[in-house]
């Protein structure tokens, strides 16, 4: 594979090999000339409204405040000139260009990937010492911010914080980032990040759910999906001494049914993991679209303009199975190739739009998961 600026000279294949969940890596000027994708006034707009994840973090000394979102422009006006941050989650959902850098990301699988999140930081800003339980991209935007980071097994937090601050940090390795700069750190690596002139930091995020998680998942899909038949009998009821004791019949009776029935493929985890992987978040919504068009008129705007997934869209395909925002598509096979195509680049150009998708996407267009492009 093709050596990328964006990891300081090392191929996909490398990275993954030699740094990916093991070792941190500085790159400078991992994208020359990036200043970032948004300016003070948008990042504080973005957070005055409802839809948008927004938090305001305050240090006065030792304490931290966390302050959520929605604020008004008010807010903002009564802040200090040092030692605050404001962090938007999901920027790739409200800008086309944050969609556009997570795609320089895509050697990594979208199945893994959560979101571009970013800060804008004062003199003295920050989070404070910490850790991710999952990999991260901290691309430098305009400014300059301080990485403090110490691999350490101490991942003890404060407590009676609202922040999951750690409770001892001690710096081993020490950077100053500028704009294009970029630091990866792999999972529970500490560190902090502390603002040295107004700047902007750009993190990308990948999923790591805890293994109870997936257990509660699965679960919640065999609930869902598994049909039973028969009901709970004892012809052979003994009387019992003890009417208050459950008789050791049912129990194993029971106990009979889960090791008989509480069975599954691969097929059904494959289905389990697709629709959770592709669900969005509960607190996202789809707008319907301001127009109303049928299927003919749809047909003729796809294959003139090509269609695009929604910013808040995911469409995720493990074989031949296709998945999109929690629910799997019913798609031709001949098909295949273009919905791959979709799940990758999350676009097709017109000439991509095949007349045997046309009445899946025009469904999907009419939920507000597609749009033109």
């Amino acid at each position: 594979m093709t050596h990328s600026v964006l990891l300081g000279g090392l191929s996909y294949a490398q990275f993954l090999k030699q740094h990916w969940h093991k070792s941190p890596l500085l790159v400078r000027q991992a994208i020359p000339g990036f200043l970032g994708l948004l300016t003070v006034s948008e990042i504080k707009r973005l957070a005055t409204r409802s839809d948008v994840q927004s938090r305001l973090i305050i240090r006065q000394g030792k304490r931290w405040e966390l302050r959520h979102g929605p604020f008004r422009p008010i807010d903002f006006k009564m802040l200090p000139d040092e030692n605050w941050t404001l962090l938007i989650q999901e920027v790739n959902h409200w800008l086309p260009e944050g969609e556009g850098l997570l795609q320089q990301f895509d050697f990594i699988p979208h199945a893994r990937l959560d979101d571009l999140m970013v800060s804008y930081a004062v003199p003295g800003g920050g989070v404070g010492p910490h850790f991710d339980s999952y990999d991260v991209f901290l691309l430098q935007g305009y400014g300059d911010r301080r990485w403090e980071i110490a691999e350490t097994d101490d991942l003890e937090l404060l407590p009676d914080s609202d922040l999951k601050l750690l409770r001892r940090f001690t710096p081993q390795n020490q950077w100053d980032l500028e704009a294009g700069d970029m630091l990866y750190l792999p999972p529970h690596w500490a560190h902090n990040g502390v603002a040295l002139s107004e700047c902007f930091t750009y993190s990308i995020g990948f999923r790591a759910p805890t293994y109870q998680e997936w257990i509660e998942t699965f679960l919640d899909h065999l609930r869902d999906t598994l049909r039973v038949e028969g009901r709970y009998a004892d012809p052979d009821l003994r009387l019992m001494q003890h009417p208050g004791e459950i008789p050791v019949e049912l129990i194993q009776q029971i106990a009979d049914l889960l090791h008989r029935e509480l069975r599954w493929t691969r097929a059904q985890v494959t289905e389990c993991v697709g629709k959770a992987l592709s669900e969005p978040k509960p607190h996202l919504y789809f707008d319907a679209p301001d127009v109303c068009l049928d299927f003919d008129e749809f047909c003729v705007l796809a294959r003139s303009r090509g269609v695009g997934l929604d910013p808040r869209s995911r469409l995720l395909f493990a074989g031949r199975h296709f998945y999109c925002n929690g629910e799997r598509l019913a798609v031709m096979e001949k098909t295949h190739g273009a919905w791959k195509i979709l799940a990758d680049r999350r676009q097709l150009r017109a000439a991509q739009v095949k007349t045997d998708m046309l009445e899946t996407l025009w469904t999907l267009w009419g939920a507000g998961w597609v749009k033109f492009l």
